[in-house]
């Protein structure tokens, strides 16, 4: 019936087309709404919920507890964050959170020559008891805000102890890979005599019940500190104890196998994998060291994937003769290099760039440059960024995969030689370099930037980066996860 028709036509007429017009746009609506149940139900909770995050003080740690936080302070949640005085975060950085210092008369000096597993213990110990006055006076302090759980870093062991103390519950947060986790507990039940130092005679074989890890990947192949440290580690962590779930920064597309492991071995217990979550974090600097933007301006004027980003993180070091190996791995390469020297890099020493060969600046004018730390995501993102040399942080390592971005594997320690197995063996997006520094960089720079194998492990990464992104689009896995894990704090 056309619209002149209608003007002509009788009230009953228009009461009748009226209703159907009116019952056709509610059904319209009710379909459009109602697959986001689930949103509004968590819409409806804003501002009914406190949550208390507690991170590790590292760097690689900090990061994703942050971003977590940041996903569900826009889920509705006040956000405290509990941390370790002597290593806080930025607070001007994150204006919604409310940052709690941990008073544990904790400095650089307790821990330095320390190894990382004894790090581990001794932050731990000195934090459980000024953590719990903490948080009990915070809720003195506010006591309309009912705090739902806290969410802890697993390598922060003692949260779980306070929030048992305090009868409130807890949550795990796991910022590892899951098959770095399960690596890690693999050496419960191996004989430590042969993998700890690990015996050269094995190092090649695989890892019995692990997927494609060999005795040399394993992550406290290394390790050369008191055994009994590091087993009192893996007991806290290996361990979800009266935790209510375990969080993985992971994608189940990358670790379907590990993460379906854990869960038989935990049969009963919530997990959720949330990852990657700088993917899904509203965009905020998470970093402790000041960025140097300048680099972008250098990367601006490169071709597309041309340049070679080297970064070995905020912790490792190395010797210097290491260092001036890799630098002219990089400079023999003759491809354009974005190089991270962090001040501290080089094993005993605070200086920077003091430690390069002399005239090595010169050498590489207009092909190179050095910073002493960079906006890495920003980084990765730069068109001009074609292969990322990195000591394989799960972080970095997510990172990279998000963009896309092939890698070279330098790892030194802990889940570092998993994460690097994973990057070259299984999704087959980079190189593992063995043995040695100079001629191999120069010579896997070389494969990954200009060979057709270099141009296949671009496209694994490209694959790879296209799935991620789909779990975390609405209706993905890791999209859904989030979403089923504020359900659970509210239900908590």
């Amino acid at each position: 019936m056309a619209n002149h028709d209608l003007m002509l036509s009788g009230p009953a007429v228009w009461r009748g087309v009226i209703k159907t017009k009116v019952s056709i746009l509610i059904l319209k609506r009710l379909k459009t709404h109602a697959h986001t149940k689930k949103e509004m139900e968590i819409q409806e909770a804003q501002g009914h919920g406190h949550l208390v995050l507690v991170p590790y003080p590292l760097q690689g740690h900090m990061t994703p507890t942050l971003q977590l936080a940041s996903i569900l302070h826009s889920k509705g949640f006040s956000i405290t964050i509990a941390h370790a005085k002597f290593k806080s975060p930025k607070a001007f950085d994150h204006p919604d959170f409310n940052f709690l210092p941990v008073a544990e008369n904790l400095s650089e000096h307790h821990i330095a020559n320390k190894d990382r597993i004894s790090q581990v213990s001794i932050i731990n110990t000195k934090c459980e008891a000024p953590l719990q006055e903490s948080l009990t006076n915070l809720i003195k302090q506010k006591p309309q805000s009912r705090v739902n759980c806290i969410i802890y870093d697993t390598v922060m062991y003692c949260a779980e102890a306070v929030a048992s103390n305090m009868k409130l519950p807890s949550i795990i947060l796991r910022t590892s890979s899951a098959s770095s986790f399960i690596a890690y507990c693999a050496i419960l039940n191996l004989p430590l005599e042969d993998c700890i130092p690990l015996k050269e005679s094995i190092s090649q074989e695989l890892v019995p019940g692990l997927h494609s890890i060999r005795f040399k990947d394993l992550p406290a192949s290394n390790y050369f500190g008191d055994l009994k440290d590091l087993l009192n580690l893996l007991g806290h962590v290996s361990k979800t104890k009266t935790s209510s779930a375990v969080l993985w920064n992971s994608v189940d597309y990358l670790e379907h196998d590990s993460l379906a492991q854990f869960q038989q071995q935990n049969e009963g217990k919530h997990c959720f994998s949330i990852g990657p979550l700088h993917g899904m974090a509203p965009t905020a600097s998470t970093s402790l060291l000041t960025e140097d933007s300048d680099c972008i301006t250098w990367l601006d004027e490169q071709a597309t994937n041309s340049v070679i980003y080297v970064s070995l993180g905020s912790v490792a070091t190395m010797e210097e003769r290491e260092l001036v190996e890799m630098a002219w791995g990089l400079a023999n390469s003759e491809q354009p290099f974005l190089w991270v020297v962090r001040p501290g890099l080089v094993r005993g020493s605070e200086e920077w760039i003091e430690h390069l060969p002399e005239g090595y600046l010169e050498t590489i004018q207009g092909r190179g440059c050095i910073v002493k730390w960079a906006p890495q995501k920003e980084v990765l993102a730069h068109g001009a960024v074609g292969g990322f040399l990195s000591h394989c942080g799960w972080n970095s390592t997510l990172e990279s995969i998000c963009e896309g971005v092939p890698m070279i594997c330098r790892p030194a320690f802990g889940d570092q030689k998993v994460n690097s197995r994973y990057i070259s063996y299984v999704w087959k997006m980079g190189i593992a370099l063995e043995n040695g520094f100079n001629r191999n960089i120069e010579t896997a720079i070389r494969r990954l930037m200009q060979d057709p194998e270099g141009q296949q492990m671009r496209q694994k990464a490209a694959a790879l980066k296209e799935k991620v992104k789909l779990s975390i689009d609405k209706g993905g896995t890791s999209y859904n996860s989030v979403n089923n894990l504020v359900e659970l704090i509210l239900s908590l």
